[in-house]
């Protein structure tokens, strides 16, 4: 009775989704596209924009050329770079008021995941001043519209460029929530490959995993689409081709840009379709060991579609094909076994560990719980867990050590 309950809300969860008309984001593309960001910003008439970036960015000199470049422009820029790996409420909230403080009318998010979820949850705090962090929580709870934003992601990975979505850390309960609107979509994205060229190859490795796990889990899922089913098949097939070559040597910036498309794909395909356990165990990480994201998704990938794979066999058959590893005419079975080996050699050519080294065995029942409640019913996984199955396979992650 419970899993035909899930079923039969994540069926008109999927409904809704499915009919839900989601902004993308105006592209600018190529090697130096970000030069092109100071006359886009006037265009849209604004005139004071804030930086939401992190110290690791800053503190490499990566925004200097914009800042300099906005300036000339006659754009005031106020620099905003305390945030966090897993973005927190109380970074959001210093977000806020720096804003405000410096009377901007526009934001730019200029990094990974974390400095684009910061960014974007900033802007819906300043559109909807009387709603807390905590107030915005889960699904349809941001009003519009809200401030320009303008997301220049610097890793291949999130995909939150074009995605509905941002993951809050709540330090106080140890857990990631997220904040779900189509207001939060960035109306414009930049993705300049020359940002990415001097990304270590761990960072390389883990947010191009994050990519392929987007794109895995919104085709296996059952809110799949026709145009969801093609943004994830462009991502697979250039993060297969090109993820492990672009490890080994980071100057290639036509690989570079391959791969930041790729994460643009993955992102239009998962925000319309959604994800799926990877996720949701992965999230919980995240809220209690700070575990990276794009780093815990590629640890468990595997395991996952492993559980799974019986009931999505001929779409792994198909990314096999897809990502040139199979041809069409070999058994399905085969062709999903082999995308799943697929994955574990990427994670092993590229030096991603087999476990969780901070996953403690007390924590793991509690993980589980957290992990199915997130899932269930707003993930439409191929196949539902049980706590009992949710737990085996995190004991795998503490087992099994890289």
């Amino acid at each position: 009775m419970k899993k035909f309950f899930i079923r039969c809300l994540s069926k008109f969860i999927g409904f809704i989704m499915g009919r839900m008309d989601l902004p993308e984001p105006e592209l600018l593309s190529g090697p130096g596209s970000l030069k092109k960001l100071p006359a886009l910003i006037q265009s849209k008439g604004v005139r004071s924009v804030l930086l939401v970036s992190d110290k690791g960015i800053t503190g490499i000199g990566l925004i200097d050329p914009l800042v300099q470049a906005l300036d000339k422009a006659g754009i005031d820029c106020t620099v905003f770079d305390d945030v966090q790996p897993n973005p927190t409420i109380a970074n959001i909230d210093s977000g806020v008021e720096i804003y405000r403080a410096n009377q901007c009318d526009g934001i730019i998010a200029f990094g990974g995941g974390s400095p684009m979820d910061c960014a974007k949850v900033i802007n819906a705090r300043i559109g909807n001043p009387k709603k807390t962090v905590i107030q915005m929580q889960g699904g349809m709870k941001v009003s519009g519209p809200l401030s320009p934003l303008f997301a220049v992601p610097t890793t291949a990975g999130t995909g939150s460029e074009c995605s509905l979505g941002a993951m809050v850390s709540d330090p106080e309960s140890h857990e990631k929530f997220g904040v779900a609107s189509p207001y939060l979509v960035p109306p414009y994205a930049i993705l300049d490959a020359e940002l990415m060229i001097g990304l270590p190859p761990h960072i390389t490795s883990s947010t191009g995993m994050d990519a392929l796990t987007h794109a895995v889990e919104s085709y296996i899922g059952n809110w799949a689409s026709d145009y969801t089913n093609l943004h994830a098949e462009q991502a697979v097939e250039i993060i297969l081709r090109d993820l492990e070559a672009t490890y080994l040597d980071g100057t290639d910036v036509d690989r570079r840009q391959n791969l930041a498309m790729a994460s643009h794909h993955a992102g239009l395909a998962f925000t319309r379709a959604m994800v799926g356990y990877v996720h949701a165990i992965s999230h919980n990480l995240g809220g209690l060991y700070g575990v990276p994201h794009g780093l815990a998704n590629a640890v468990i990938l595997p395991f996952v579609l492993d559980f799974c794979r019986q009931d999505c066999e001929a779409q792994l058959a198909k990314l096999a094909v897809i990502g040139g590893i199979g041809r069409d005419n070999e058994p399905t079975e085969t062709l999903s076994l082999r995308f799943i080996d697929k994955v574990r050699e990427m994670n092993r050519n590229m030096d991603i560990p087999t476990g969780i080294a901070q996953l403690r065995a007390s924590d793991i029942p509690n993980l589980a719980k957290r992990a199915l409640a997130e899932a269930h019913p707003q993930y439409p996984v191929p196949r539902l867990m049980k706590q009992s199955e949710c737990e085996a396979i995190l004991r795998k992650l503490l087992t099994i050590t890289g």
